[in-house]
C-alpha cells in the first residue's frame, strides 16, 4: 500500500473538494429549498484551501451569490477585505488551530483568480473574524440551543453565516474538522465529556 497526504496547499487536495460544493448546491435544490433564494456559502478559513475550492466550482459555473470567509485572531484576510491591503503577519495560536495561519498561501491563487482586484474579490467574498472568547460562546450557545457540537472552526463558519445572511439569501455553513479532535477543549466548553467519535475512529 502506498499512502501519501496532501494538504491545503496541494492542488490535488483543493480540486477534489470543489465537489462538495457542487453536492451541497444538488441537495438545497432537491429539497426545493433554493427557490427564489441567492446561495452562500461560510467558510472557516486559514490557508484558504477550502473557500479557494468554493471560488473554483463558482467559477466553473456554479451559482453561488459569495462566501464568507470565517477567520479567528488571525484575521489579515479579514483586514485585506476591509482595506484592500494584504499584510501577512505572524501567526497567533488560537482553539481553532487548523486556522492559525498568517501567510495563506493560497490566497496568491485567490489574487490570481481575480486579476489581483480588491473590488471584485471583495463583491466576491466578505469576512468576520472572532476570538477564543468568542468562539467558545458560539459552541456552547449552539449547543444548548440546538444540541448540535460545533467544532471551534465550524462555530466561526456558523457565526459568521448567521451575522452576514440577509432575507433572500440561503447559507451554507462548512465544519472542516469533528469535535473529537479538540475532546478536552470542546469538553470544557459545554461542561460534560465523552465528545462522541466517529464510528470509523472510535474503531482505530
Amino acid at each position: 500500500m502506498v499512502l501519501t497526504s496532501a494538504n491545503s496547499i496541494n492542488v490535488a487536495r483543493f480540486l477534489p473538494q470543489a465537489f462538495y460544493y457542487f453536492n451541497a448546491y444538488a441537495s438545497l435544490k432537491k429539497q426545493g429549498l433554493l427557490e427564489n433564494k441567492s446561495l452562500v456559502f461560510s467558510v472557516p478559513s486559514g490557508n484558504l484551501g477550502n473557500i479557494t475550492a468554493g471560488l473554483f466550482a463558482r467559477e466553473m459555473g456554479l451559482p453561488v451569490e459569495k462566501f464568507i470567509a470565517a477567520n479567528n485572531n488571525n484575521n489579515v484576510v479579514y483586514k485585506y477585505l476591509k482595506t484592500g491591503n494584504y499584510q501577512p503577519q505572524p501567526s497567533v495560536e488560537t482553539i481553532a488551530n487548523a486556522m492559525d495561519v498568517g501567510a495563506p498561501s493560497n490566497f496568491a491563487r485567490i489574487l490570481d483568480l481575480y486579476d489581483n482586484s480588491h473590488k471584485t474579490i471583495s463583491e466576491v467574498i466578505t469576512g468576520s473574524c472572532y476570538s477564543d472568547s468568542q468562539i467558545k460562546e458560539i459552541v456552547k450557545k449552539v449547543y444548548l440551543e440546538t444540541g448540535y457540537l460545533c467544532d471551534p472552526h465550524g462555530a466561526c463558519g456558523f457565526q459568521a453565516l448567521k451575522e452576514n445572511l440577509t432575507e433572500n439569501e440561503i447559507g451554507v455553513f462548512l465544519e472542516t474538522a469533528h469535535p473529537a479532535k479538540f475532546t478536552e477543549t470542546v469538553e470544557e466548553i459545554i461542561g460534560k465529556g465523552n465528545v462522541p467519535l466517529p464510528e470509523k475512529l472510535e474503531v482505530l
